[in-house]
């Protein structure tokens, strides 16, 4: 009993209890409160328990009369639990206390504040001690400058730090490129700042290196909301008149719904230099979403092919990728019936064209003209004019009303059904808007392609009519916020028949 007595008497001190409890409850409210400081609070009771195993060493040693040995391990013990204390008490601070009183300070003015509290404790700890800070005092302009050439690069960390949160030029959050590196600002220390990437990689960029060299902070525009501009590049046949071109992507990227690219300002389409061989423009957009610049940039060129796929602009293949086949009469004759043969079948399946003769299909078949859409594209817009019928081979695309309080679902169209009947047979303005659901290839019939059937069989004018008239009533219905108001069926046939006769001049 004497000698634990003897060993606990040397190794106990008065703040000991206070500290205990302290970090007890530092520990509990940074465990409830800040589960991103968990592990170093874990790691300052580790500490702490090492301590208190250094400080009974230093009783043990000081029972067996190593006197001096005691007095240098308690001192050193007793410097590492004020150390601890500080450490702790800025953790309760900076990432309970602020935090809960809604205010987050940087996390470089907690590392300054610690690192100050320990200099200071550190010179308490030697004026207790016994030695003279006087002398220190004296000496510091040679220590500083030793301390600073040797340290030259850490002081330039610090220094840089500061500088970054004073100035406010990043702060946690932006979106930053440094040399090669681009990712999403997640912290900034007194030494680096941690840059986390697309990639999943958090790189650790020193601050004096932010400071002697400059950086990009992506999408930040004094007064803007947070965009980027990208650039999707691509080629064009020389055969192609640039303005053409310019104007297929633009509509087709205005009207499409492409998540993650803004509004405003408005995509735009530039014819940018002469290659080899073909044209080069570029599509310039903005991006709202910095983390995902290239599924965006994907779904961009997924839409500009399919738009440059339906005007039949055709993209270039390289030079050395060309290969030449040559093919007899014969065969390329067996692929075409086979490909007219496949459009022929496809269209007994579809009401418009039952009354049709054979030779009458076969000809609407070889005049059909292949056509795809992307996810989102507009096929066609409500009230636009345009004489064509689409008929869809696979895909799902919605029919929509535009009405003043948004757009009201209509149906949706499925493969093996047809829309924009009524603007090739009539001229009417499209009565709803039909978006792509998924991708969508369908083949689309025009009226000049049409006109000579209906004209050598004006006949068959009135036997389509009937179809028209029977989807124009389920539309109208719709329109009408589906009131119990219907007008006759024969009554709008009769109205769509005097259409079509008069388009197409019977």
């Amino acid at each position: 009993m004497d000698t634990w007595q003897s060993i606990s008497g040397f190794a106990w001190h008065r703040g000991l209890p206070y500290l205990i409890g302290l970090l007890l409850i530092v520990a509990l409210a940074v465990y409830r409160f800040s589960p991103a400081s968990r592990r170093s609070a874990f790691n300052s009771l580790i500490l702490f328990a090492i301590c208190m195993a250094g400080l009974l060493l230093s009783g043990v040693a000081h029972h067996l009369q190593f006197n001096k040995l005691a007095d240098v391990l308690q001192e050193i013990f007793i410097l590492i639990e004020g150390i601890i204390s500080i450490r702790v008490v800025g953790m309760l601070i900076f990432r309970v206390v602020l935090p809960a009183a809604r205010f987050t300070p940087p996390s470089i003015l907690e590392d300054m504040l610690v690192i100050l509290g320990y200099i200071v404790w550190g010179m308490l700890r030697l004026r207790y001690a016994g030695m003279d800070l006087s002398g220190i005092v004296t000496t510091s302009a040679v220590m500083t400058a030793v301390i600073a050439f040797s340290m030259q690069d850490t002081l330039g960390n610090i220094l840089g730090g500061l500088a970054i949160e004073l100035d406010g030029s990043i702060h946690i959050g932006d979106w930053v490129k440094v040399d090669d590196v681009i990712g999403r600002v997640v912290d900034i220390r007194w030494r680096s700042t941690s840059v986390e990437t697309r990639n999943w990689e958090t790189v650790v960029i020193p601050n004096g290196v932010l400071m002697k060299n400059k950086f990009s902070v992506l999408g930040k525009r004094s007064g803007q909301p947070l965009q980027w501009r990208r650039w999707v590049w691509f080629s064009v046949g020389y055969y192609h008149l640039p303005a053409l071109v310019i104007e297929t992507v633009e509509t087709a990227l205005i009207s499409a719904e492409i998540p993650r690219m803004s509004k405003q300002p408005l995509p735009n389409c530039l014819f940018m230099d002469f290659d080899s061989g073909s044209a080069r423009y570029a599509v310039r957009y903005w991006l709202t979403d910095l983390a995902n610049d290239d599924p965006t940039d994907s779904a961009v060129r997924a839409h500009i092919y399919a738009a440059l796929q339906r005007a039949g602009i055709h993209m270039p293949l390289p030079e050395h990728n060309v290969h030449i086949f040559k093919e007899n009469e014969k065969q390329e004759e067996a692929r075409h019936a086979r490909s007219v043969a496949h459009r022929v079948a496809l269209l007994r399946e579809i009401d418009l064209f039952r009354s049709f003769t054979d030779s009458e299909l076969q000809t609407v078949a070889e005049r059909l003209k292949h056509a795809i859409f992307v996810k989102g594209d507009v096929m066609t817009r409500q009230g636009a004019i345009a004489h064509w019928l689409y008929i869809v081979t696979e895909g799902e695309a919605d029919v929509m009303l535009e009405t003043e309080s948004g757009y009201r679902p209509v149906s949706t169209i499925r493969a093996g059904s047809f829309f924009g009947e009524m603007g090739m047979m009539t001229g009417a303005p499209r009565s709803a808007t039909v978006i792509a659901k998924t991708q969508v290839e369908c083949y689309r019939l025009d009226k000049a392609s049409f006109e000579g059937i209906i004209r050598s069989r004006p006949a068959l004018a009135e036997e389509i009519t009937e179809v028209l008239a029977t989807r124009q009533t389920a539309l109208s219905q719709v329109q009408q916020d589906f009131s119990n108001e219907k007008q006759g069926q024969t009554l709008r046939q009769s109205e769509i028949l005097s259409k079509v006769k008069s388009f197409f001049g019977l």
